[in-house]
């Protein structure tokens, strides 16, 4: 295998495995305000349990999750924003309206995910706040997922092909 495979393998391991990180906290997000809605826990719990989350170790706050969330996802936003897609631009340029559609979706999904650190913090101080934070991150969970598997059925192939790393 050519160092240029091997290097477009690993640019693609990473892209899902990033990308399914981002997956699994936002279905544990789901699921803890499931379990707030069912009263299976309260919003206490709800809170110790999101600074036990991954992508919130260091965080204390339940409104500071987004923030936390947000900043990785923003990051991994503007590392394909400013890096991988200029690279893919400037391997294939049949990819151009692809790259903008989905840089696009950045702006959008940085939109939702305002709405869903309001969401949380309106929701630390009023309990009864739960069908607006539910309603949030359910539109977060509608345009993020599929445009993570939209970023994938477009750009995985591309990415092993012209052997970019991440």
């Amino acid at each position: 295998m050519t160092d240029s495979a091997v290097a477009g393998e690993q640019g693609q391991q990473l892209l899902v495995t990033v990308h399914n990180h981002l997956r699994d906290e936002l279905e544990q997000l789901r699921q803890l305000i499931r379990d707030v809605r069912r009263g299976a826990t309260g919003p206490a719990e709800a809170r110790s349990y999101l600074n036990t989350m991954a992508m919130r170790q260091n965080y204390w706050t339940l409104g500071a999750f987004c923030a936390n969330y947000c900043r990785v996802l923003s990051m991994h936003h503007a590392i394909e924003d400013q890096r991988m897609f200029p690279d893919l631009r400037r391997g294939d340029e049949s990819l151009g309206p692809v790259l903008d559609r989905l840089a696009a979706e950045h702006e959008v999904i940085a939109g939702v995910l305002d709405e869903v650190d309001r969401a949380l913090i309106a929701m630390v101080g009023d309990e009864t706040r739960l069908d607006e934070t539910e309603e949030a991150i359910d539109r977060l969970a509608d345009v993020l997922l599929t445009h993570l598997q939209d970023e994938e059925d477009a750009l995985l192939g591309p990415i092993g092909r012209l052997g970019l790393t991440i």
